[in-house]
C-alpha cells in the first residue's frame, strides 16, 4: 500500500516517510487543494484531503495537513490563519502583539487528514509552549517566539524540534491508527 502525502515541502514529506517506514510506503504529490476558510484545523484538513482524493485519482489514499499556532491571549489566533498572518504581519509584530499580555501560552498544532475511497479521518498532534521576544537563528516560521522547556524552536538543532514536533505526534497517532487497519 502507497500513501501520497500531499506537500509541497519535501522535509514534511521526509518526516512522514519515516513516521511511516514499515507501515506503509509515502510518495510526495504536490496539488493545490482549495483551502478554504474556516476556524477548525480539522475541518480544513478533510475538506482538502477528499479534494485531493477525487482530483488526483482516487487509486491510492492520501493523507493532507494543516497547522497553525494558538496563542491563548488572543483567543487562539491566529490559528488556521497563521500562515497569512505570518507573510501579512510577520513574526515581530505578532510577538509585540502579545508581549504586554500576562498570559502569552501557546500550542502549536497539526491536524493530518486522511482520505480513501471509504473515508476521511484527522489525527491531531500538539505541543505547548509560551510566546516570547524573537531568539535564534535555526527554523523557519514563528520558531523564533515559541519557547518548549527554555529554548525557542529556533534554537534547537533539527533534532530537537522534531522530538517534540506537533507534526511529529500527529503523525505517530496516524500511524499507529493505520497500521491497526492494515
Amino acid at each position: 500500500m502507497l500513501i501520497r502525502f500531499v506537500t509541497g515541502n519535501e522535509g514534511k514529506a521526509r518526516e512522514a516517510q519515516e513516521y511511516l517506514e514499515g507501515i506503509t510506503a509515502v510518495t510526495q504529490v504536490e496539488y493545490d487543494y482549495t483551502e478554504i476558510q474556516s476556524d477548525s484545523l480539522e475541518e480544513i484538513a478533510a475538506r482538502g484531503a477528499r479534494e485531493a482524493y477525487e482530483s488526483l485519482g482516487d487509486t491510492e489514499p492520501v493523507l493532507v495537513g494543516d497547522a497553525g499556532l494558538f496563542v491563548e491571549a488572543l483567543e487562539g489566533f491566529p490559528g488556521p490563519y497563521s500562515a497569512y498572518v505570518e507573510e501579512t504581519v510577520g513574526v515581530e509584530r505578532l510577538w509585540r502583539l502579545v508581549s504586554d499580555e500576562e498570559n502569552r501560552r501557546a500550542q502549536f498544532r497539526t491536524v493530518l487528514a486522511f482520505a480513501d475511497a471509504e473515508r476521511t479521518e484527522t489525527f491531531e498532534g500538539s505541543v505547548a509552549g509560551t510566546i516570547v521576544a524573537p531568539r535564534g537563528e535555526g527554523g523557519f516560521g514563528y520558531d523564533p517566539i515559541f519557547e518548549y522547556n527554555g529554548q525557542t524552536l529556533a534554537e534547537m538543532s533539527t533534532e530537537e524540534k522534531n522530538a517534540i514536533s506537533h507534526r511529529g505526534r500527529a503523525l505517530s497517532t496516524f500511524a499507529e491508527w493505520y497500521g491497526d487497519q492494515h
